[in-house]
């Protein structure tokens, strides 16, 4: 992940609009993070058209895999996506303005890495630890910068 990001940050040909402000860094997290749902959107679709097509006769029976495979997906997706906007958004204070390129990019990785772990959790649960650890690892590396970022570099802001 840190090459993917690092290569992307340096090859690819276009850079943050100048955000001065506090809120419109915000208001840029919040436009990125639209492109992140679109993974659970696309889950939600597929598992609601799995359960139309599983030829369970109960709608509150038990689950086919099929249909099981794509509610598990949703349900982790948004759970990961909480956890991923709450600290993009944290970031998104703290990052300079040069830097704030890793903003989309970021919300790209969570992107991709939730729809790999869709395909290789569908192949078979061994096989979801790629995209599991593609969506978690940079959400803990974000994770840790911010509480360095509340606790060592701005620790007289860190309320207000």
């Amino acid at each position: 992940c840190p090459c993917l990001i690092y290569g992307a940050y340096i090859f690819l040909p276009f850079d943050a609009p100048l955000l001065p402000t506090v809120s419109a860094r915000l208001v840029y997290t919040l436009r990125c993070a639209a492109f992140a749902t679109f993974p659970i959107v696309l889950g939600m679709i597929v598992s609601g058209i799995s359960r139309l097509c599983s030829s369970a006769l109960e709608p509150f029976g038990e689950l086919h895999r099929e249909v099981e495979i794509h509610r598990t997906y949703v349900s982790q997706s948004v759970h990961l996506f909480i956890l991923y906007f709450f600290n993009m958004a944290v970031l998104a204070t703290y990052l300079q303005q040069e830097l704030l390129k890793l903003i989309p990019l970021l919300t790209g990785l969570f992107a991709i890495s939730r729809l790999i772990f869709w395909m290789s959790y569908a192949i078979g649960r061994s096989f979801r630890a790629f995209g599991f650890s593609m969506t978690f690892l940079p959400l803990l590396a974000m994770l840790v910068w911010n509480l360095y970022g509340m606790f060592v570099l701005e620790p007289e802001n860190l309320l207000s």
